[in-house]
């Protein structure tokens, strides 16, 4: 089992995790470990270190390799460091149809980075992520846990434009 470094939890994001373990028999507390990713990369500005991984590990008596392989695998969990505003856009094949290429292109122009890639001043990282379930609103994004569905350039410079 994992040799993480629990203290590297907070006291809040433990109390939150538990109230995820209690959802499942005692024996499976391991399934809470998605909801565990994201209670602490949201506490740690949006990220996960190795360490903070070792220690979800530890906390849910699991090998650490079982939580790098959740991490690694879904991409709402980033490993190194992103903008205050995740904008994830979705490329799968319904956005792709409605335009989701040229909103790509309109981000990356008016953002001045490429997919991946996070702006200078700290604010944005643009990522390109699969089927986000909103297939009819396509072409779509997600900023934070908000969806933004049916978009035209117009439309993301005003939904950019809002954010602080």
């Amino acid at each position: 089992m994992s040799q993480g470094n629990t203290n590297l939890i907070s006291a809040q994001a433990r109390a939150e995790i538990d109230r995820w373990i209690a959802k499942y028999p005692p024996q499976q507390k391991q399934s809470a470990v998605m909801a565990a990713l994201s209670i602490v990369q949201d506490e740690n500005g949006g990220w996960l270190t190795r360490e903070l991984m070792d220690a979800i590990a530890a906390y849910l008596e699991m090998e650490p390799i079982s939580v790098y392989e959740v991490a690694t695998f879904y991409s709402m969990y980033s490993l190194k460091p992103v903008g205050r505003h995740k904008i994830n856009v979705c490329t799968n094949i319904s956005c792709m149809l409605c335009g989701s290429d040229e909103i790509v292109a309109h981000l990356e122009n008016k953002l001045g980075v490429r997919m991946g890639g996070t702006t200078p001043d700290g604010k944005f990282t643009l990522r390109g992520v699969e089927c986000l379930g909103a297939c009819a609103g396509a072409p779509m994004f997600q900023v934070g846990r908000q969806y933004h569905e049916n978009l035209t350039p117009a439309k993301i410079d005003a939904i950019l434009d809002g954010l602080e």
